[in-house]
């Protein structure tokens, strides 16, 4: 998601000096003013990334700035920097999904994430830009196995191959190792829409992302207004661009965890403090999702004619999910049998995610 060129048209008034001077001015006000307008604010430095292509059209991206080569960092993330030209899109964005082994097993939620973008309206691509990340050595094995974008990030915690419960001590340390890795890729130059594995994709999101936010944000309720701090976030599904205040949010957000209580996980503590990002120094602009596209179980939308994603969020425990997002995907596959004119008059709906509701003991 970039910026298009920018053209200055300079008229000669006369000769000699005047002359000269004029054709220095002009060759200098568009770089001037690429240099503002590619910060959106005036007290921040540019990224400093620079693009080339390679032969095969995809991006590369080499730091000068906040993303210079960190020797910790380089070390904690062998072969990342080699790995997100590969997967990126042409301007810079990378989809990034989680994956732990009860995740990755065949006819678990990896089965069925992979299948929604195959299943989706023109989505089968964006596949070929998802990396998908690997908590511990058996998911490794088995994302290499049917994706061709895998990256092994070791989460050292026990029990952590398992379907984890919510707020067990390994469930914790996967949502914040999460956000360790995409600082780095922030760090690196590269924009991310992270999803969680249990968010079905059925058509294209990055249409309703607004292409001038710092950060936009996926809710489990919209009041109606994308700017609203009192919307509820949800970090399951999120874009991030790559500037130099993103990457000092994601390091305020990691940092905020000692901050709370011991069992605080990432969304609580964003909840928390996603003032304090609008309104700091930082100045970001946080952009929340619309429910009606990107849906979910808390705030259940029935329609199927506009909705991008279905998270099955509001939901505990993996089997529960999987029944209910196995309902999802019949129901869209139904849906999307159907011509044109029968959508439009077509009473279908979702189906109702009961199991999940009742986890949650949701009305």
């Amino acid at each position: 998601i970039g910026m298009g060129g920018l053209r200055s048209t300079q008229h000669d008034c006369g000769g000699g000096v005047s002359h000269s001077l004029s054709f220095l001015l002009g060759a200098l006000l568009p770089t001037v003013l690429l240099f503002f307008l590619a910060s959106d604010r005036v007290d921040e430095q540019l990224s400093s990334i620079s693009t080339f292509r390679f032969g095969n059209g995809s991006a590369a991206h080499q730091l000068t700035s906040h993303a210079a080569s960190l020797p910790t960092d380089e070390e904690s993330f062998p072969g990342l920097a080699e790995l997100l030209p590969r997967v990126a899109m042409d301007d810079g964005t990378v989809i990034i999904t989680s994956v732990n082994e009860a995740f990755a097993r065949p006819g678990s939620l990896l089965d069925l994430f992979r299948g929604s973008f195959r299943d989706g309206e023109g989505i089968a691509h964006l596949l070929n830009h998802t990396l998908i990340v690997a908590a511990d050595p058996g998911a490794l094995a088995l994302c290499e196995a049917v994706h061709p974008h895998c990256y092994l990030l070791q989460v050292m915690a026990a029990g952590v191959s398992s379907a984890n419960g919510f707020l067990t001590r390994s469930y914790l340390e996967l949502v914040w190792s999460k956000l360790t890795f995409q600082h780095r890729v922030l760090q690196l130059g590269y924009n991310y829409l992270y999803t969680d594995l249990d968010v079905m994709w059925l058509r294209n999101p990055f249409r309703h992302i607004s292409l001038y936010a710092d950060m936009a944000i996926s809710t489990d309720r919209f009041n109606g207004d994308a700017e609203d701090l009192t919307n509820a976030p949800n970090t399951g599904f999120y874009y991030v661009r790559s500037t130099n205040r993103t990457v000092e949010m994601l390091r305020r957000w990691r940092a905020a965890r000692s901050r709370f209580r011991p069992k605080a996980h990432d969304q609580e503590v964003f909840e928390a403090i996603k003032g304090e990002f609008v309104g700091g120094e930082l100045q970001i602009k946080l952009v929340f999702l619309d429910t009606a596209l990107f849906d979910g179980f808390c705030e259940y939308h029935g329609e199927m004619d506009r909705v991008c994603t279905m998270h099955a969020n509001c939901c505990l425990r993996l089997v529960t999910k999987l029944h209910d997002l196995r309902n999802v995907v019949a129901d869209w596959k139904r849906y999307s049998s159907l011509t044109p004119p029968e959508k439009m008059s077509s009473k279908l709906r979702w189906t109702y995610p009961a199991k999940c509701a009742a986890t949650m003991k949701i009305p």
